[in-house]
């Protein structure tokens, strides 16, 4: 292809290949425990079973990798953001279709994330992107929660719990890309609903819950793709 470096390449087909294998990570996701007196109820294995899944995650995977990478370049933090672009499109599936971020899949991934970041951090020499990272964790997290405290019913906790891997990543990167990133979720999420209400012509639409997982995974590409620029132009007027 002409005017694409050959690795970005190798990166794309590499996330489609991953992508691919996101209903397999669907189906061995544990199913929440029932509470007394609830049965047990299959939850991610019709997700895993959706017709056309591995193609479509294999498609998303490959956009998103691309798009991260072409921005991040070849440079060491793609040693933690490629090995998140299929978990994050396995939690934005599984939210479309069951309203669930399963917490047995948010907290590994923030672990693993941090352990390849700090190695990312110090083979590039920068630690000072890893404590960012931390802060940015700890900031997103305490928002979120304090939205989430103010008004339950706006909001799951398992988008809290998600926030906090959002803030690592963006954080590592700065703080225009974390801003953005985390705002741009919340427009996006917000002008969807609404012209979602005007198409159907229903404003009870309105109150109709809309997962928010895939809007706060997709800030993060957005973040660090048009994180440095969009803080540019507003900053410079």
């Amino acid at each position: 292809m002409i005017g694409v470096p050959l690795w970005l390449v190798g990166v794309v087909v590499l996330c489609g290949l991953a992508g691919w294998g996101v209903p397999r990570l669907i189906a061995r996701i544990p199913e929440p425990v029932p509470k007394d007196g609830e049965e047990a109820v299959d939850r991610y294995g019709p997700v895993a079973a959706l017709p056309g899944l591995a193609w479509r995650a294999a498609l998303v995977s490959a956009v998103a990798g691309g798009l991260v990478a072409g921005s991040v370049g070849l440079d060491w933090p793609l040693l933690f953001l490629l090995p998140l672009v299929p978990v994050a499109v396995a939690l934005a599936f599984v939210d479309l279709h069951t309203h669930l971020i399963p917490t047995k899949v948010v907290w590994p991934t923030l672990g693993g994330t941090a352990v390849l970041a700090a190695m990312a951090a110090l083979a590039d020499g920068d630690p000072v992107a890893l404590l960012h990272a931390v802060v940015g964790a700890v900031v997103v997290f305490v928002f979120f929660h304090a939205l989430w405290w103010f008004y339950p019913a706006g909001m799951g906790y398992g988008d809290v719990r998600l926030s906090a891997v959002v803030g690592f990543v963006l954080g590592y990167f700065g703080w225009a890309e974390l801003l953005v990133g985390v705002y741009g979720a919340f427009v996006v999420f917000a002008v969807l609903g609404v012209v979602r209400a005007a198409l159907r012509r229903d404003r009870t639409v309105l109150r109709t819950p809309l997962p928010f997982g895939p809007f706060l995974l997709g800030g993060v590409v957005a973040g660090i793709v048009l994180g440095g620029t969009l803080w540019g132009h507003l900053v410079s007027g």
